[in-house]
């Protein structure tokens, strides 16, 4: 199995989550990382950057722009490919020339900039048309290929080798089963779009635990070319209590033969991403089969070290234990998942734990982690890390209180001192989020247990 031609695979990464953009000085370390683990694309594209988005007809400015050069000339710096992606998706006028003409200007600025290399997205979009585009064009699909295609002529006149890139409003195997952006949306674009523009596809769901050949085939045959993989395995922005520190996994290595690049959107936090893009690395450049696992275990013994704190030295396998608890969004590692298993046992069961030693000690190892993150060297990551430390800090807390009550034999309701109504698992999310139990096939039930 060959590695994949670096040349016209694209692998890397995409900032394009919501939440508070990355820094110039994360940035560079990012690409310090792809320059070493064989990855070659990044592409801008934060949500949050309100000119890439909420008001990308205004261009940047003197200051904002000097940024970006500086962005620009360290990717080049790296050789690596870098991507400017907009998105004027909210409320572009289809077939307003007037629209167009903001388009060009705001492509040309990053072009005096030097960029080479542009992305229009249409993701996370209402799949609603104007009356007049829709008179003209016929359908969103047809009226975002008009865009599309205009742009792509534009900038190839200006710059030969540009790449330029798209991404539908209906990027899923879901989302076009439900129509979404109307009735055959995909065939459309691929029909329409030019040849020459890659298509993103984040695979069967917008977090897709899996993505099949056989998946990647069947959206090939209706786009007309190899997808272009926009992965959000490790995206957390939909869940700011999450982040996942899991191996790049649910894709085989075949995978690589059948789409046009890889492209992780990972989690908000940068400092959070070393094990994933690691790992993602290991995937594009490595031959055979592939085992995330032991890829991951790899990535945290080179992860390690950034984990020194003001005393002595985070144990390996401690790390391993508390990345398992935050793995992947849907699955936990090997570890938290034999943890869960223990405490839940020791939960159930009606009389004290039969053996709790096993659940205590891994309760301590985990509980004294969290404890120590708070000396950790590296301030970013502690950061990054600190809330959900807590958090888990605090659940061990509280299992390791019941499973010592039932231990001791005492008689009557068991209450902590410490965890407290309204200050625990507290606030109106929460609340709100006990109103509705979702069920492990999906389905959503009442609180009182009648069904939705």
């Amino acid at each position: 199995m060959a590695t994949p031609d670096p040349d016209t695979f694209l692998s890397g990464v995409i900032e394009g989550f919501y939440g508070r953009p990355w820094s110039l000085a994360e940035r560079v370390e990012l690409f310090d990382w792809m320059a070493r683990w064989g990855l070659n694309t990044y592409l801008y594209a934060p949500k949050d950057d309100l000119k890439h988005r909420a008001i990308w007809r205004e261009v940047y400015t003197v200051a904002e722009a000097a940024q970006l050069t500086q962005l620009i000339d360290a990717s080049r710096g790296h050789n690596l490919r870098f991507v400017y992606a907009l998105s004027p998706g909210l409320d572009i006028s289809y077939g307003d020339s007037r629209d167009i003409e903001h388009l060009q200007k705001r492509l040309e600025q990053m072009l005096a900039l030097g960029c080479e290399h542009f992305a229009l997205l249409f993701d996370d979009i209402p799949d609603e048309v104007e009356t007049a585009d829709i008179i003209r064009f016929g359908s969103l699909a047809s009226a975002q290929c008009h865009v599309a295609n205009t742009m792509f002529r534009w900038t190839r006149a200006r710059l030969p080798e540009a790449q330029f890139l798209f991404c539908p409003t209906a990027y899923c195997g879901r989302m076009a089963q439900r129509q979404l952006g109307g009735k055959d949306y995909l065939a459309t674009v691929g029909r329409e779009l030019s040849p020459e523009i890659d298509v993103f596809w984040t695979g069967p769901d917008i977090i897709s635990r899996e993505i099949t050949v056989a998946e990647a085939r069947e959206v090939q045959t209706v786009l007309r070319r190899k997808p272009l993989i926009w992965d959000n395995l490790h995206a957390n922005d939909y869940d700011g209590r999450r982040c996942f520190c899991g191996p790049y996994a649910g894709r085989p290595r075949e995978l690589r033969e059948h789409v046009s690049g890889l492209l992780v959107n990972p989690n908000s936090e940068f400092p959070l991403n070393y094990v994933p893009l690691r790992t993602l690395g290991e995937f594009v450049q490595g031959q055979g089969s592939w085992n995330s696992r032991e890829g991951y275990l790899a990535a945290m013994r080179e992860w390690l070290p950034r984990f020194a704190t003001l005393r002595e030295a985070v144990a390996l396998e401690d790390l391993v234990l508390f990345g398992d608890c935050y793995y992947l969004p849907h699955e936990e590692g090997l570890e938290a998942e034999a943890l869960y298993e223990l405490a839940s046992r020791a939960i159930s069961e009606g009389r004290a734990p039969s053996s709790p030693k096993l659940l205590l000690e891994r309760i301590f190892r985990l509980r004294d982690l969290c404890a120590r993150v708070t000396e950790l060297r590296d301030r970013s990551l502690f950061h990054a890390l600190s809330r959900r430390a807590w958090d888990l800090r605090e659940e061990m807390d509280l299992i390791e209180q019941y499973v010592r009550f039932k231990c001791e034999g005492k008689s009557g309701v068991f209450r902590s001192d410490s965890h407290l109504p309204g200050t625990y698992r507290g606030g109106m999310v929460a609340r709100l989020q006990r109103l509705l139990i979702q069920q492990p096939d999906g389905a959503f039930v009442a609180q009182s247990g009648s069904s939705l």
